[in-house]
């Protein structure tokens, strides 16, 4: 082990990350025990905002075949507070799967959801480095859209999540950088981020567990499986492999959680060492 090996496997230890497999291996695993309370898809090319309250769990699913979608998440009383791709990936993963948990931003930086089940937690990495249900990426998005072809297009990741959220008192500056749940991705040798062909099938899916109450939104992306290039050469539209996701929610008996309790904000006191003067002072 090298020094710089030795140093990240001790940068983010402790009691802080821990998560108990038991208590969440159950969650994840005795369903009969669960009461479905909402039940809806999503169709291709759009997207969708609902709640999922504290103690419940969403399962996503690829009802007809695979699909990639964009995941945000916010704390539903507070929307300030909301999911944090890149500390998520320096505590969890670039790549997530089950008992991974999905971080909210600062000051409040405390897991949002944790992640329960997952049927494509043994892709394991590909040939080409490839894994999935990653945190490199974001969505994809309009001006980037115009900016390489010169051509406006209102389906986008980033335009479905804005859509979606709006019936909640949120608009585009509340959407942030996603979970792409179902996506297959990695970085070349040249540091690149690539995307491949989703890997799903027909009745995968990726759940996660509300450690407080959460308003969730997805899009389906409009590339699809990405399977086809959205730009670039051999690009045209991938309509043919757009597909519908499925959404579940269940409501977990009280049995199950016994001893879970929704996590609290950080103990950092604050005030980032400025101390104002008092009018003595002044």
């Amino acid at each position: 082990m090298n020094n710089a090996t030795a140093l990240t496997e001790a940068a983010y230890k402790g009691p802080a990350l821990s998560v108990d497999k038991n208590l969440y291996g159950r969650i994840g695993s005795e369903t009969d025990s669960r009461t479905k309370v909402e039940s809806f898809t999503i169709p291709i090319r759009s997207g969708q905002a609902w709640k999922v309250p504290a103690g419940h769990v969403c399962r996503l699913l690829t009802v007809d075949g695979p699909q990639v979608a964009d995941l945000n998440i916010w704390n539903l009383n507070n929307p300030r507070e909301r999911f944090w791709a890149a500390r998520t990936r320096q505590l969890q993963a670039a790549h997530v799967t089950t008992f991974d948990r999905l971080w909210s931003n600062l000051p409040y930086l405390r897991p949002l959801a944790t992640i329960t089940a997952d049927t494509l937690e043994n892709y394991g990495v590909d040939s080409e480095g490839g894994r999935v249900h990653d945190t490199l990426g974001t969505r994809c998005d309009p001006y980037v859209n115009r900016m390489l072809t010169g051509e406006d297009f209102d389906y986008h990741c980033h335009s479905n999540l804005t859509r979606a959220v709006l019936p909640f008192g949120l608009t585009e500056f509340d959407v942030h950088d996603v979970l792409n749940v179902f996506q297959c991705t990695g970085l070349n040798d040249k540091d690149q981020y690539f995307m491949k062909t989703c890997p799903a099938k027909v009745g995968d899916y990726f759940e996660f567990f509300a450690e407080v109450d959460l308003l969730v939104a997805l899009s389906t992306c409009p590339g699809g499986d990405l399977s086809v290039p959205l730009w670039g050469p051999g690009a045209h539209d991938p309509i043919e492999v757009c597909r519908p996701i499925g959404v579940e929610v269940y409501k977990v008996d009280d049995s199950i959680l016994s001893g879970w309790k929704s996590p609290g904000l950080p103990e950092y006191a604050g005030m980032h060492g400025l101390h104002p003067r008092s009018w003595e002072e002044s």
